[in-house]
C-alpha cells in the first residue's frame, strides 16, 4: 500500500494557504485521514462531453495519488448508479454522488465550530471522507453521518471502517435528520436544500448551529449558518456562494418536451427592464430564487443560434420566457405568477441598494417560514411559507 503521507501534507498546506483549513486540529486531521480510501472503486473524470473512468485497481499507482489529493470536485457515480468500476471507456452520464473539492469540504468544517465534545449530524455522507476527518478530530462515537443511496452508504461505511472509524452511519432521508441520535450541537449537510428543514431545527440544541447550503441551482446557491435559539426558531446569515448536488428527494425533474408549447399562451408581453443574463452571476442568480422559489431556469437556443431563457415553477403553471430583441430582450409571462417581474423587482432593489454581497443576506428558520432579509431597503424581503 503507497504511503500517502507526503500528499496529506501537501494537501494540508494547500488548503492553509488557500484560508480553508485555519486550525491545528482540522490540519492533523486532513494529514491523518488518507483521501485516497474513500475514492474508491474509482472516480470519472470529465473528457469532454464525457467521462473517464479512473479506478484503484488498474490505474498507475503515482496517477491514481494525484488524482486523489486533487483540489478538484471528484465524481463517483453517475445516473444514480454507475461506478467506474462498471466501464472501461468514456461514458456520458449525470454526475449524482462525488467527493467534493477538500477546498469547500474544510471551509464548511472550519465554519461548523466544533468543540471537544460536540456531537455532530451529517447530512450526505458521500464518499465518507468529511465523516472521517469528524471522526479524527471528535471521536467516531459523536458523528452520526446519513446517506440517502444504499449503495453509497456502504461503500462509505466500508471506507470509514477500513480507515479505522466505527461511526453511526445511517441510510435514510437525511432531511428528516436522525432523532434517535439526537439532540445534536451541530448539523452540517453536504447536499444542497431549498429550505433549512425544521426537522434539523428541532433535532439541535438551543445554542447549537446548523450549516447547509440553500439553492437549487447549481450557480447561486448560498452557505446559510443558523443558530438555533431557546424558543425552537434559528436565525442566521449567508456566509459566503456554495454549490453542492440536491438532495435527491428535492431534485427537480428536468423540464421535458417542446419548451416553446408550455409558454405558447402568454398573459402579458413586454422589454424587459433588467437582463436575464445578470442570472449568470451568482447573487443575481441567488436573489432570483429568492423573489421566486423553486423556479427552474432553462438556458436554450433557437435554430439560428439565439439564445432562449425559460422559467417555469415547480408545477409548471406559471413561466417566463426571456428572449434577445435587438439591444434588449423581451419577456412573455403567464399563469397566476408573474415570475419575471418578481425577479426583476429583486434585483432593481438589491441595485438601488447598492448590489450587497451574499454575505449580507440574513435568515430566519421558524416552523412555518423561512424569511430571508438584507439590511438595505424594505424591498429586500422575501418569506417562504411552509406548505
Amino acid at each position: 500500500m503507497t504511503d500517502t503521507s507526503p500528499e496529506r501534507r501537501k494537501l494540508a498546506a494547500q488548503l492553509a494557504q488557500a484560508g480553508a483549513l485555519k486550525t491545528p486540529a482540522w490540519r492533523a486531521a486532513v494529514e491523518a485521514v488518507p483521501r485516497e480510501l474513500f475514492l474508491n472503486p474509482g472516480v470519472f473524470l470529465p473528457e469532454g462531453a464525457q467521462w473517464r473512468p479512473v479506478t484503484a485497481v488498474g490505474s498507475d499507482p503515482a496517477e491514481w495519488v494525484r488524482t486523489a489529493y486533487t483540489l478538484d470536485t471528484l465524481t463517483t457515480q453517475l445516473d444514480g448508479h454507475l461506478t467506474a468500476d462498471q466501464v472501461s471507456e468514456p461514458v456520458a452520464g449525470l454526475p449524482t454522488s462525488s467527493s467534493t473539492t477538500p477546498t469547500l469540504v474544510l471551509g464548511m468544517i472550519e465554519s461548523l465550530d466544533v468543540e471537544s465534545g460536540h456531537q455532530v449530524l451529517e447530512i450526505g455522507t458521500g464518499t465518507g471522507y468529511s465523516a472521517a476527518l469528524m471522526c479524527h478530530r471528535l471521536g467516531e462515537d459523536n458523528v452520526t453521518t446519513v446517506e440517502v443511496d444504499p449503495e453509497v452508504a456502504a461503500r462509505a461505511d466500508a471506507a470509514l471502517e477500513t480507515a479505522g472509524y466505527s461511526t453511526w452511519t445511517v441510510t435514510g432521508d437525511g432531511l428528516l435528520g436522525h432523532p434517535r441520535r439526537a439532540p445534536y450541537d451541530r448539523v452540517i449537510a453536504t447536499c444542497a436544500v431549498r429550505r433549512i428543514p425544521y426537522t434539523w431545527v428541532r433535532q439541535t440544541k438551543p445554542g447549537g448551529i446548523i450549516l447547509a447550503t440553500v439553492g437549487s441551482w447549481a450557480n447561486g446557491a448560498g452557505l446559510a449558518k443558523v443558530t438555533v435559539n431557546e424558543d425552537g426558531e434559528a436565525e442566521g446569515r449567508i456566509i459566503g456562494p456554495a454549490s453542492f448536488m440536491q438532495a435527491r428527494s428535492q431534485t427537480a425533474a428536468p423540464v421535458a418536451g417542446d419548451l416553446s408549447a408550455r409558454a405558447a399562451y402568454a398573459d402579458s408581453e413586454r422589454q424587459a427592464k433588467v437582463s436575464p443574463l445578470r442570472l449568470g452571476e451568482w447573487m443575481p442568480a441567488f436573489l432570483a430564487q429568492l423573489a421566486a422559489p423553486g423556479a427552474q431556469l432553462v438556458r436554450a437556443t433557437t435554430s439560428e443560434g439565439a439564445q432562449l431563457l425559460y422559467l417555469f415553477t415547480p408545477e409548471r403553471e406559471s413561466f417566463a420566457t426571456l428572449t434577445p430583441d435587438g439591444e434588449s430582450w423581451r419577456v412573455r409571462q403567464g399563469g397566476p405568477v408573474s415570475l419575471w417581474d418578481d425577479i426583476e423587482g429583486a434585483l432593481t432593489a438589491w441595485q438601488e441598494a447598492g448590489s450587497p454581497e451574499i454575505t449580507a443576506t440574513r435568515l430566519r428558520v421558524t416552523p412555518a417560514s423561512h424569511q430571508y432579509w438584507i439590511d438595505r431597503g424594505p424591498s429586500l424581503r422575501w418569506e417562504h411559507r411552509i406548505a
